[in-house]
């Protein structure tokens, strides 16, 4: 009992820290992009450190219990870095050309809601509305997307009075929302591209599911689907960035955004996210990032000197609601496929007796 408890907590506190590792990147990424770094030299060079950082790892740590690499591993890993790493990073950091971090997150909490409706698609997850378990796994995935939307859209009344000015400027930061800028066209632009962004990241986690099952070794796929990424961001590079001075390092800024980039938001965060994929499938992980606009909000009060609003605490309250709902349906869940076993059992052991 004490080791499935102490597994339950491994794998929420591996979900905690990937939401935190994803809103530290928030404020990075924004950061890189204000100092004038590349939207296509960012990526390449995040993608060569968590190359460098996971490649040895893999080949030490899984060398006895790695399969065979074979042309359709190959294939499968292409596929899953070309949604999971180029599209999923590239419509990112276009979308931030256009819209702030802040609501990039905000749009970011439609994952769960498309990776439940693909994993139910594709019949990776199960969903009986009739039983109690599919019920609240529906349930709390509406009720976490609703709760980060409504930090989104309702501040309500400021909690704290604080004296401290915030450090960004209010009026650059709504222009940057889309809300006071003149061009319609370029807000549309943004949130398409961010939709891409979220279609894709949810799609590589769906992928990623079946490719565990059949290829255990997580730190073998994650490195491979690395290597692959690299591969399609140099050739989008060799086309769209050629001048030289892009791909210098102009300050040690640069070199810090770009180093948590691929040791935290790269290498850290794809070992994280397949292994918890591996352990309880894709809906699991996602329905956690409505947690990351929580995160955002106390980070953004505490070191930029942002407010708090009610709308946070109340919406934060529906996405507890919302992951307890879904955490629950899943424990149920189990418990009817293991009564269902048992079940099926003690009719072949009755079965067997009755025909003797």
């Amino acid at each position: 009992m004490s080791k499935v408890m102490s597994e339950k907590m491994k794998f929420l506190i591996c979900l905690i820290a990937l939401q935190f590792c994803y809103a530290g990147f928030h404020i990075i990424i924004s950061l890189a992009l204000n100092m004038g770094v590349s939207k296509v030299v960012f990526p390449v060079y995040r993608n060569i450190i968590a190359l460098l950082l996971l490649g040895p790892f893999a080949y030490f740590l899984e060398k006895k219990e790695r399969p065979p690499i074979t042309f359709h591993f190959l294939v499968q890993c292409f596929l899953l870095a070309l949604c999971g790493i180029t599209a999923n990073q590239g419509f990112y950091l276009l979308g931030l050309y256009y819209l702030s971090p802040t609501f990039a997150s905000a749009m970011q909490n439609s994952v769960p809601a498309i990776t439940f409706a693909m994993a139910a698609a594709l019949r990776l997850e199960s969903v009986n509305i009739s039983r109690r378990d599919g019920l609240a796994k529906l349930l709390g995935t509406i009720a976490s997307v609703g709760g980060a939307m409504v930090i989104t859209l309702y501040k309500g009344p400021p909690l704290l009075h604080s004296t401290q000015p915030p450090l960004r400027n209010p009026v650059v930061e709504e222009e940057m929302m889309g809300f006071s800028s003149n061009n319609t066209q370029n807000w549309t632009l943004g949130c398409l591209y961010l939709l891409g962004h979220c279609l894709s990241w949810a799609a590589w986690m769906v992928f990623q599911a079946p490719v565990l099952r059949k290829y255990p070794a997580k730190l073998t796929v994650t490195s491979y689907t690395c290597f692959f990424g690299l591969i399609q961001f140099l050739v989008i590079a060799a086309f769209l960035e050629t001048d030289i001075e892009k791909w210098k390092f102009h300050s040690t800024e640069e070199l810090l955004t770009i180093l948590y980039a691929g040791v935290v938001a790269s290498g850290l965060v794809f070992s994280l996210q397949s292994w918890c994929i591996d352990k309880d499938g894709p809906v699991s992980v996602a329905v956690f990032q409505p947690v990351q606009t929580v995160l955002v909000a106390i980070m953004a009060a505490l070191i930029l000197g942002d407010q708090l609003y009610s709308g946070g605490i109340i919406g934060a309250i529906f996405i507890m609601i919302g992951l307890w709902l879904v955490m629950w349906g899943k424990k149920e869940e189990k418990r009817w496929e293991n009564q269902e076993k048992e079940d099926g059992l003690f009719k072949h052991l009755l079965d067997e007796e009755s025909g003797e």
